[in-house]
């Protein structure tokens, strides 16, 4: 494990690097809005991601290396997020297909960036469709909004909403709530086949 600090015009932001024995992919992932990148579902997603030869760097935004436990506005956090995918990008994974996720918030900037960004797929961990109780405030166009494929992995009791599939979506239904602890194996699993699949046809 390494880890790396990269500037952005919103401070310096953090990266901690697992890398796999051969990388055939780069998987950034982004932490929540209160939380850090020692989230257990993270944690999982990390391990299997390497599992099947890809790197990952678990990204803190500013605001957290900061100290701070408010989450930064969104345009911030997708500058933050673009200068470390560009910086990391160009550093250490010069020339391997660049994944984007995270968990909750992490998983939103992934969704708003993965255009601008290149990434060639996108990894949402409890995607907040809608705060608690507000369904009206639905988030589901930042979703609608990749184009790559993407994969949703949601607690089936997530206060938060769940997403329904699409045209590039896949949603893989786990038991439990956002922190998505019921279940880490189902996790891992999800996250590991998922990856294998879509990045096989970059491979030919």
């Amino acid at each position: 494990m390494t880890k790396r600090v990269v500037d952005t015009p919103h401070g310096p932001a953090r990266a901690e690097m697992h890398c796999a024995a051969e990388g055939r992919a780069a998987l950034l992932l982004g932490h929540g809005a209160g939380g850090g990148i020692a989230a257990p579902d993270l944690v999982a997603a990390t391990r299997a991601a390497v599992a099947v030869g890809v790197h990952v760097a678990l990204v803190e935004q500013p605001y957290r290396v900061a100290g701070r436990r408010a989450p930064a506005p969104a345009g911030q956090l997708d500058t933050a997020w673009l200068a470390v995918a560009e910086d990391l990008g160009s550093r250490w994974f010069d020339g391997l297909p660049m994944v984007f996720g995270g968990r909750s918030s992490g998983a939103r900037v992934a969704c708003r960036t993965s255009s601008e960004g290149q990434a060639v797929a996108v990894l949402c961990l409890a995607f907040p469709v809608h705060p608690p109780g507000k369904p009206e405030k639905s988030r589901i166009p930042e979703l609608d909004g990749v184009e790559v494929p993407a994969l949703v992995v949601q607690g089936e009791n997530d206060p938060f909403g769940r997403p329904d599939p699409a045209h590039h979506r896949e949603v893989v239904l786990l038991p439990g709530d956002h922190n998505l602890k019921a279940d880490l194996d189902g996790v891992g699993r999800a996250v590991s086949e998922w990856l294998d699949r879509v990045l096989r046809p970059l491979e030919v």
